[in-house]
């Protein structure tokens, strides 16, 4: 119950700040994408090698060229989850991805006075996006996504649409990427008296890949930096996976500049075209760790 209210309080406390000219709201567009780049770090801008990576840098659509489809799960907070659907093809010979988000934070409590609650409501959020990618010159890819999102509090919504940009150039040397994205990038209407802001977002990284020998062990390391433009923190990354014949990953992450959570960690299975991707990311203060499971189907 007490955690409940302090959750509740706190919710309440970001949507007033979110209305405010300094701050962003939709905080749900901070979520991360898929149980393997959040066990990583939750950086995502490189090193990405399955469809949920679209979503934190659209030029690596161009890199892998895939057709996969996912489904993730995403438990966190109390009373707080989120489900992600996201594909990506071909058409034309030109890459496509899609992805769609729905958040919601069930059960919010109502006060005017301490006591009992007079009432609860539902926080919705939901977003859907589609991205493409294209190789511009040699082994540089660029990529865009464009993106509807929406918000229900209480008895007010809103809705807008944003952009995300990002590249990735995978000519330095064998195995390593280097990589970059600004996300977010756009607009709301107006939520009761005023349009929520997004959450501008900028990451850039490098990842590289190696294996050892016959042992049929490849190592993937990622390192970077993430900054929402609206603040002053600046985090920093670090990522990796041992991947074992293809077929089993252990992986890691640490990630700087939060006062609630800075490791992560997760592992995978792979059986034939199925990956199975699991996250945990422990959380400070009570407040409920997150977990995070992710199904992939590949067709190719």
């Amino acid at each position: 119950m007490i955690k409940k209210i302090i959750f509740s309080f706190v919710f309440l406390v970001n949507l007033v700040s979110a209305q405010t000219a300094g701050n962003s709201g939709v905080a749900f567009l901070k979520l991360g994408s898929g149980a393997r780049n959040i066990a990583m770090s939750d950086l995502g801008v490189a090193g990405g090698n399955e469809v949920n990576a679209f979503n934190y840098n659209p030029s690596l659509l161009s890199v892998q060229n895939k057709t996969q489809l996912s489904f993730t799960h995403n438990n966190l907070f109390e009373d707080l989850s989120s489900e992600m659907f996201a594909g990506s093809f071909n058409a034309f010979g030109i890459p496509f991805a899609v992805n769609l988000n729905t958040t919601s934070i069930s059960n919010i409590e109502i006060r005017t006075k301490p006591g009992d609650a007079i009432s609860k409501f539902d926080a919705n959020y939901f977003s859907a996006g589609i991205s493409t990618a294209y190789r511009v010159f040699n082994d540089f890819h660029a990529g865009i996504t464009v993106k509807y999102i929406y918000e229900n509090l209480y008895s007010d919504e809103a809705a807008g649409f944003g952009l995300d940009f990002g590249f990735t150039f995978t000519g330095l040397a064998d195995g390593l990427s280097i990589a970059a994205a600004l996300r977010n990038i756009g607009s709301m209407n107006e939520l009761r008296n005023e349009s929520t802001k997004l959450p501008n977002d900028l990451r850039a990284g490098a990842a590289y890949s190696f294996n050892l020998g016959e042992a049929k062990l490849q190592i993937n390391m990622l390192t970077g930096i993430q900054k929402y433009l609206d603040t002053d923190d600046l985090h920093f990354h670090l990522g990796a996976e041992v991947n074992y014949n293809d077929s089993f990953y252990l992986r890691g992450g640490f990630v700087s500049g939060y006062d609630s959570k800075n490791l992560s960690t997760g592992f995978g299975i792979k059986w034939k075209s199925l990956n199975i991707d699991y996250a945990y990311v422990p959380v400070k203060y009570g407040l409920g760790d997150s977990q995070i499971l992710t199904f992939i189907f590949s067709f190719n």
